[in-house]
């Protein structure tokens, strides 16, 4: 089982990365914010194999949490790894963990490939693991941006069910950008 790569990139786009690792390259499936985090030269991603009969996949993953979150998002019946990345493409863990925290239907449909009865499903299977996820990013300074943003929308007034869905439409990491993105969200509400 591959766990880990850490390489050269010799080609990228959205969804995949090209990694040499001492002379051979792996391709490896990443989501748009592994994406947008890998540089363009030396990269080091956390794995997930998955062999079936007519493919060896790779799934990497910059951040740990997002690969504990695929890792479980798989096990459900009827989500696949297409589906779990364009999940993990779609919401950061920390985000995610919201929307199960807040059992958000909505939000879960609004992932690609994903309808009523799969976001259903999805939030009843993952009852529980928001906690977990937003345990191991509590010390990330994403998590802790978003814990402030949370804290000054409480103390302007606004309740929480609506403050969580409205930062998890933010796209910002930090606590200013987050506020400002998420009373733009309240105001159209």
């Amino acid at each position: 089982m591959i766990v880990g790569l850490n390489g050269k990139i010799v080609h990228k786009e959205p969804s995949c990365v090209h990694i040499d690792v001492n002379g051979v390259v792996y391709e490896v499936f990443i989501s748009l914010h592994s994406f947008s985090a890998v540089g363009s030269d030396k990269v080091s991603l956390f794995t997930m194999q998955i062999i079936r009969e007519d493919a060896n996949l790779l799934y990497g993953f910059v951040d740990m949490s997002e690969k504990k979150l695929f890792a479980r998002l798989i096990k459900i019946n009827g989500v696949g790894p297409k589906v779990a990345m364009a999940i993990c493409s779609t919401y950061t863990p920390t985000q995610f963990g919201t929307i199960l925290n807040n059992k958000d239907l909505k939000a879960v449909q609004k992932v690609p490939g994903i309808g009523p009865k799969s976001a259903g499903r999805i939030l009843v299977e993952l009852n529980g693991f928001d906690a977990e996820m937003l345990q191991t990013n509590s010390l990330s300074s994403a998590s802790i941006s978003y814990n402030e943003a949370t804290e000054a929308l409480e103390s302007l007034g606004f309740k929480k069910d609506k403050i969580s869905k409205a930062l998890a439409a933010c796209e910002a990491d930090d606590t200013a950008s987050l506020v400002k993105g998420a009373l733009k969200f309240l105001q159209t509400i």
